[in-house]
């Protein structure tokens, strides 16, 4: 019966850091539904106006602000960050790739413009670490149950002292 139970706690361990390791990956798609939208009274015109905009409209919000700290570009009113939101418009309507003008932005501002840090290098900490300390957690668990488990069964098993 123990056992079971210390079974359940590791696999439910490792099925939350499984989770927590998607979780970046789950993060970065989209959080509407074509058949959420398809379902809207206005019939899915919210999604086909999405699909028109392209990646210029859809980029500020996931860059961090230069000009508003803590704020993303497409949520900071500086006039800057208005004039920046227009230079990408302008650079996806002259025909340039998303790649080559988030190149061009992070060679501008740097690293400052990341919503999130780079699963690479050092930046790859922020994902591996609550990760790691989570897993670790759960094997302090399961050692603690496992021992005192132990103690337990070995304390029913010894023999009653007479008086």
């Amino acid at each position: 019966m123990v056992r079971r139970r210390l079974r359940a706690l590791v696999r439910a361990g490792i099925g939350c850091a499984l989770a927590l390791a998607a979780a970046p990956a789950l993060a970065a798609q989209p959080s509407r539904s074509a058949a959420a939208s398809a379902a809207e009274p206005d019939g899915g015109a919210t999604l086909a106006a999405a699909e028109r905009e392209g990646w210029a409209y859809e980029l500020p919000k996931h860059l961090m602000s230069p000009f508003c700290p803590g704020r993303a570009l497409a949520d900071c009113t500086s006039p800057q960050a208005a004039s920046l939101q227009l230079w990408l418009v302008v650079q996806e309507a002259a025909g340039r790739s998303r790649a080559d003008v988030e190149a061009e932005l992070f060679e501008r501002y740097g690293d400052a413009l990341r919503a999130a840090p780079r699963a690479r290098g050092f930046g790859l900490t922020a994902y591996a670490l609550p990760i790691a300390a989570f897993v670790a957690g759960g094997i302090a668990v399961a050692v603690f149950l496992r021992r005192q488990t132990r103690a337990a069964a070995r304390r029913e098993r010894a023999p009653l002292a007479s008086d």
